[in-house]
């Protein structure tokens, strides 16, 4: 019977034992590694075979050729896998470059129906079009395929983020002019006594349109202590028709005026106008900040404020900068509060429900200001 071959003996330094000690004691080390600086702690330590075997659940042939690699090469090296390709990559770089080619282009522009590529929907197209340039490696490929193509550049085609183009010529020199205003009220406002009215008025005027009247199809069960924590609503809805809100928020005292109206038009701006000037003393100037709505300046709109001489001065925010209108903000509060989760049986309760909203703010009025001058030091 032939004799075993007797395996070399595996010695260790101090250092490299405890290093491996460290290994095989660690939370976040690869578990592979484990394995096997456990198997070379343990061959070092003069376990036999067996025993080694059945500590780490690992097979024999397995534990040889890691004590062989490191007796040949040493623990480090040992411990590692070491980087290996099996073949050659199957797709060519002339065939990335043609994916990417078409990934920065719309499915629209090849005859899809699309608007934004998917992995799959560009893996079924470099399948089907790419040997046609050349790239028969093209012929297999899979999403998995197309996400490694992609994330190598990155190239995310089914993604959409959005940007604000500026079409707007004089831009900055419009928000300089609002950012001025607010600058100017600020000061106004830190010098006025409590209840006076300054000469120049400045209030912010927009629409906020669209305001949904929706009715619950079946009641809300409200919340049980014994049965459930919040109110209960059944998902089906009606639709009973959308209104439009016009607002004038004074930028001195924070008083709201406003109208609820099923459109926004001319003929109900001007009505909101003549609000605003009844409201005010006679002999004051009104500065009104708003945007360029077709109603904010058609031919009756100034009309009605010709037969006013001096006493409206528009200061337009420049288009596509709504967010610097600080009626905006007022907006963004009657959505957090009542308009939120609104139900009604009608147009009317809810144009109700929306003034009866405004008397609330104007109850108890808080001053909106505008405290961010950094990003426009030129002025």
């Amino acid at each position: 019977m032939p004799r075993k071959t007797q395996k070399a003996k595996l010695v260790l330094s101090k250092e490299q034992q405890e290093e491996l000690k460290k290994t095989v004691q660690s939370r976040k080390a690869p578990i592979r590694e484990v394995q096997r600086a456990n198997i070379l702690l343990r061959y070092s330590e003069g376990m036999p075979i067996t025993e080694i075997e059945k500590m780490t659940h690992v097979s024999r042939p397995t534990i040889y050729k890691w004590m062989e690699k490191s007796l040949a090469m040493g623990i480090e090296e040992g411990l590692k896998d070491k980087y290996h390709r099996p073949k050659q990559p199957v797709i060519t770089e002339e065939a990335k470059a043609w994916v990417i080619s078409i990934a920065c282009q719309k499915p629209k522009d090849f005859g899809y129906a699309a608007e934004v590529w998917t992995r799959k929907a560009l893996a079924e197209h470099a399948k089907k079009y790419g040997p046609g340039p050349g790239h028969d490696c093209l012929k297999k490929a899979c999403k998995a395929t197309i996400q490694r193509i992609l994330s190598e550049h990155p190239i995310r085609p089914h993604k959409v983020a959005y940007y604000l183009e500026r079409r707007d010529p004089d831009f900055d020199h419009k928000m300089e002019e609002v950012l001025c205003v607010y600058k100017e009220v600020n000061l106004q406002n830190e010098t006025l006594e409590s209840g006076e009215v300054p000469s120049v008025i400045t209030v912010s005027v927009d629409e906020k349109p669209g305001v949904q009247a929706i009715q619950n199809i079946a009641p809300d069960i409200l919340p049980d202590p014994e049965k459930q924590s919040r109110i209960m609503r059944d998902y089906e809805y009606k639709r009973l028709g959308t209104l439009s809100i016009l607002a004038a928020l004074d930028l001195h005292s924070g008083h709201v005026i406003a109208q609820v109206h099923d459109r926004h038009r001319s003929s109900e701006f001007i009505s909101l106008l003549k609000e605003i000037s009844d409201y005010y003393p006679a002999g004051s100037t009104i500065r009104i900040i708003l945007d360029n709505h077709s109603a904010h300046i058609s031919k009756e709109t100034m009309k009605y404020l010709a037969g006013s001489p001096g006493r409206f001065i528009y200061v337009h925010t420049p288009k596509h900068g709504s967010w610097l209108n600080l009626v905006e903000t007022l907006f963004g509060k009657m959505a957090r509060t009542f308009l939120k989760h609104i139900r009604v049986t009608s147009k009317k309760e809810l144009k109700d429900r929306i003034l009866l909203g405004i008397k609330e703010i104007n109850d108890s009025p808080v001053v909106h200001r505008w405290k961010k001058f950094n990003f426009a030091q030129n002025f």
